[in-house]
């Protein structure tokens, strides 16, 4: 494992001063293993309120970035189209989140479990 996907939810959990979220995360700081997928930037500015806005970023900024590439997109359309298949439907972020998480050898720590159907890429902690 190279480093560990902070979903959203485990972000804003952190953010809202969850004490095990917090643990959590700096034990991942402190093994420089905390990734943020670039859609999760996203995400987290979308829902963001002013006020918030240095404390977000400071917990950004301490954490890796893992951006899209080609690579991953791809790999994110072949999820959607296996998981489609399959009758499950998954939002195309969570895709290119699943698809991060696959190419560069990471867990995903998530609580929305039902958002990353393949299990051996979530993380329990």
């Amino acid at each position: 494992m190279n480093g560990v996907l902070i979903d959203t939810d485990i972000a804003i959990d952190y953010l809202r001063g969850n004490s095990k979220i917090r643990d959590f995360i700096f034990d991942l700081w402190d093994n420089n293993k905390a990734y943020l997928s670039i859609l999760t930037v996203y995400e987290l500015y979308a829902g963001m309120r002013e006020e918030e806005k240095e404390y977000t970023e400071n917990f950004i900024n301490a954490c890796n970035i893992d951006f899209l590439t080609m690579e991953i997109t791809k790999k994110a359309g072949e999820l959607f189209r296996e998981y489609r298949k399959k009758g499950i439907t998954i939002t195309s972020i969570d895709c290119l989140i699943n698809a991060t998480a696959i190419i560069n050898a990471h867990k995903i720590a998530t609580n929305n479990v039902t958002h990353y159907p393949n299990e051996e890429i979530l993380l329990s902690y």
